[in-house]
C-alpha cells in the first residue's frame, strides 16, 4: 500500500475522531504528496521521494517549534510538536545513536574515509543507505565525530 493510500485512511480515521490536529498534519502531508505527483507528471513517485517529503514536513515543524519556544509562544509550540509527532509515525523506524554510529563506521570503512577532508564522500554514501532512517544532521555530526 502507497503511502498516498496510508495517508487517505488515517485522514478519514482522524475525521471519525475528530482529531483536529491529526487532519490538519495529515492534510498537509497529502497535499505535499499530491504536488510531488503533479510535477512528476506521470513518472512513479518512489518511497524514498515520500520519506524525504515527510523528512522535510518534521524538519519545517522542528524549526518551528524551536523558534516558538524561544520566542514564548508555547501554545503555538504544542501545535508544532503535536503535528510532528504525528508526521513521524509514517516514518520508518528511526536508528538509534549507537545503531547509526555503526552504520556510519561501516559506510567509512567501505568508502575508504581517513579524514574530514573525505566527508563529503562518506555524507553522499550515508545520505543514500540511511534515507528516512536518521535526518541529515544527525549523520552529518556522527561522520564528523568518526572522521576527526
Amino acid at each position: 500500500m502507497s503511502l498516498e493510500n496510508i495517508i487517505s485512511e488515517a485522514i478519514k480515521t482522524a475525521m471519525r475522531a475528530k482529531d483536529r490536529v491529526a487532519l490538519d498534519s495529515l492534510r498537509a502531508v497529502k497535499a505535499q504528496i499530491l504536488n510531488l505527483h503533479t510535477e512528476a507528471r506521470g513518472v512513479e513517485v518512489t518511497p524514498e521521494q515520500e520519506i524525504a517529503i515527510l523528512q522535510r514536513m518534521i524538519k519545517q515543524r522542528k524549526d518551528s517549534f524551536e523558534q516558538f519556544s524561544a520566542q514564548g509562544r508555547n501554545d503555538l509550540a504544542e501545535v508544532e510538536e503535536a503535528q510532528m509527532k504525528v508526521i513521524e509515525q509514517f516514518l520508518p523506524k528511526q536508528l538509534s545513536p549507537e545503531e547509526l554510529e555503526a552504520e556510519i563506521r561501516n559506510i567509512i570503512s567501505e568508502t575508504g574515509a581517513e579524514s574530514a577532508k573525505d566527508l563529503g564522500k562518506v555524507m553522499g554514501a550515508a545520505s543514500k543507505a540511511l534515507a528516512g532512517k536518521s535526518d541529515g544532521k544527525s549523520i552529518s555530526e556522527m561522520a564528523k565525530k568518526l572522521l576527526s
